[in-house]
């Protein structure tokens, strides 16, 4: 009957529903029998039922906040790991120092990533967030906090935990200041209502995460003198200390292979530096690894700047009668020399343009010299010595 169907929808919306006939100033049988009509009672049913819908939406949203799963770019059930590998990779593409030419966007979403990694990183914050959302935090602060985020480190503070130093400059603009992003929980934005800073400093004021630069590590480079003459390319495998990037002051090690170019005409004691792929200690930046070219020495050939040198040994009769001499080059090529003069002991013959590539001039080649050696007969019948002294005038 209709007295039930109005109690049962008072029981539904928890409150009395009032006789719509009272607020007309007439009584009429035919309205009162209108509004105690079934198609009535649920139009107010779903009337109420949408104002309910509407407000649980609102106070959901409201309660979700900003998405600090979101902002690191991990799913709600990420591991420690997974928070780490993501800060990592995020904090180093929006370092401010890295953006110079988008200085205030990286400075803006550094702060988001570094605040993101603050709450889903500790145990309680995460938890708070992940039952209330971010209005959670600012109600209801996990304890012992005293701000009511609990941003208590500045963003170079966990950059700093992560790289064991930070070698990046935050804030270098500020000649001598401290440049502070704070939320004192007014104004709008991702971060409203949230207290705490996030403090860029300059270097010089960062005297406790000042990084060092170790001295270069140094090792040979032994090359034949073919590679150097013709170029190569040589795969040096490394293997070297680092700090952990996921544990503060543990030592792990790195193996990596490092390819080098090695250029015709590079000289003994050339240099070709990697940054960074030394070892490193805490607090330190790792250290740079130089190679420095060395030759190895060559049966042949010996090298003097851009020149080379060769020996050639012939006998008394191809010294004093001229001769054809066959020279092999460091790139397999035979050098057809011919020899006219009279070649005494030490005697030097220039061949241009068959040295060692000159790496400043593409195209350009040191000489070849030939130093001759003379070979003497150990001994002559009489005979031939009448002749030589027939034929030479003594």
């Amino acid at each position: 009957n209709n007295a039930n169907e109005i109690s049962f929808s008072s029981v539904i919306f928890n409150t009395k529903i009032p006789n719509p006939i009272n607020r007309f100033p007439f009584q009429n049988s035919q309205i009162s029998q209108l509004f105690n009509q079934p198609i009535f009672l649920y139009a107010l049913f779903i009337t109420k039922f949408a104002r309910i819908i509407v407000d649980f939406t609102i106070v959901t949203f409201s309660k979700m906040g900003v998405d600090f799963y979101n902002i690191l770019k991990v799913e709600k059930n990420a591991t420690d790991d997974d928070l780490k590998k993501a800060y990592r990779k995020l904090a180093m593409k929006w370092h401010p120092d890295k953006n110079p030419t988008n200085k205030k966007e990286a400075e803006a979403n550094f702060k988001q990533i570094s605040e993101a990694y603050a709450i889903l990183s500790d145990p309680q914050r995460r938890m708070l967030y992940d039952q209330l959302g971010e209005q959670g935090l600012k109600d209801k602060p996990p304890p012992g906090n005293e701000s009511s985020s609990g941003f208590n480190r500045s963003a170079e503070d966990i950059f700093t935990e992560f790289f064991g130093s930070s070698p990046l400059n935050f804030g270098s603009s500020g000649a001598g200041r401290s440049k502070r992003f704070s939320s004192d929980g007014g104004g709008s934005g991702p971060f409203a209502g949230f207290s705490g800073d996030f403090n860029f400093r300059t270097r010089s004021e960062r005297t406790t995460y000042m990084p060092k630069k170790p001295s270069p590590v140094e090792t040979k480079l032994l090359c034949s003198m073919e590679e150097l003459y013709s170029g190569s390319t040589r795969k040096m495998k490394i293997s070297r200390t680092v700090m952990d990037p996921n544990a503060y002051g543990r030592e792990i090690k790195e193996t990596e292979v490092l390819s080098i170019e090695v250029k015709p005409g590079w000289k003994k004691g050339t240099k070709i530096t990697f940054p960074d792929k030394g070892n490193q200690q805490i607090n330190q930046l790792p250290a740079d690894l130089v190679f420095v070219i060395d030759e190895k020495p060559h049966e042949v050939f010996k090298r003097d700047g851009n020149d080379l040198i060769v020996n050639q040994r012939i006998t008394l009769a191809e010294a004093i009668g001229g001769t054809l001499i066959n020279i092999k080059t460091l790139d397999k090529r035979n050098v057809r020399v011919q020899v006219k003069d009279i070649v005494s002991p030490g005697y030097e013959l220039v061949v241009s343009n068959e040295g060692m590539p000159i790496t400043k001039e593409p195209g350009h080649r040191g000489n070849l010299k030939i130093i001759f050696e003379v070979k003497f007969p150990k001994k002559l019948t009489p005979g031939q010595r009448t002749a030589l002294k027939r034929v030479l005038g003594g």
